[in-house]
């Protein structure tokens, strides 16, 4: 059985166990997390797809740790013109672990 749902923008494919890496969460660590806005929910050859989301079903989630992505390097250059700006970004991320699918 397995899940789409979305948060942060972003959609996510997950099954009961995995471990995800999300947009940052303000939850603490060990702490239960319900996602609420699932776009599909499949158990074998029952799939469940919602318009834009189905009615009742949520994804629980236990918080595991919060932390920062690999830095991304931005460079911005101008040739001939004697010109390069340099930047760099790291993304905060929460990562979860399903612990349940409901729809």
């Amino acid at each position: 059985m397995y899940a789409v749902f979305k948060t942060g923008g972003k959609q996510y494919k997950a099954a009961t166990g995995e471990t995800l890496r999300v947009e940052k969460l303000d939850v603490e660590n060990g702490a239960s997390v319900e996602l609420d806005e699932v776009l599909m929910v499949a158990d074998g050859d029952d799939i469940r797809v919602g318009a834009p989301t189905i009615d009742g079903g949520k994804v629980t989630a236990e918080v595991v740790g919060h932390g920062r992505g690999d830095k991304v390097r931005i460079i911005k250059f101008k040739r001939r013109k004697h010109h390069m700006k340099q930047m760099g970004h790291r993304q905060y991320y929460t990562e979860i672990k399903i612990t349940g699918i409901e729809g």
